[in-house]
């Protein structure tokens, strides 16, 4: 009983910090649910009044507890670290270089050079091309692609 209630709190931190929008608390509840299953392994093999899964010679092979749910624990804990590596490592690398909030959104100054890349005309014309693509036409707003 008190392994599913700590499973269940577990799991519950871990969600509620997944949907958080930094990478970091993301992370960290990648870290809670990783934690979460290894208690429910463990848990599955019954560990209560059960002896080491460690067979010494003349020692009885009854009652030892099952050495599988251990090796897939230890598996579980090794991936569930190295994705939190990976995490955390994404998190501290694109924190200076994330740009503005909309990158989609082309802007009119190479940031690189500082000139403009695409100078808006004077004309009042649209920029682009024809319906053929074969001569600039001036500024456009989009629609005339879609």
């Amino acid at each position: 009983m008190s392994a599913a209630v700590l499973v269940t709190v577990l799991v519950a931190g871990g969600v509620y910090l997944i949907l958080q929008r930094e990478l970091v608390r993301a992370a960290l509840g990648f870290v809670l649910i990783g934690h979460a299953a290894n208690i429910i392994i463990l848990a599955a093999g019954g560990q209560r009044d059960r002896e080491p899964a460690y067979v010494g010679e003349g020692m009885p092979t009854d009652g030892l507890s099952d050495p599988l749910l251990q090796a897939f624990t230890l598996t579980a804990i090794v991936i569930t670290f190295a994705l939190t590596v990976y995490l955390f490592a994404l998190a501290g690398h694109g924190g200076d270089e994330d740009g503005k909030n909309s990158d989609a959104e082309p802007s009119d100054a190479d940031e690189d050079h500082g000139t403009v890349v695409d100078a808006p005309s004077t004309s009042g014309e649209p920029v682009g091309t024809t319906s053929t693509g074969d001569q600039p036409t001036g500024r456009t707003d989009g629609k005339e692609h879609a």
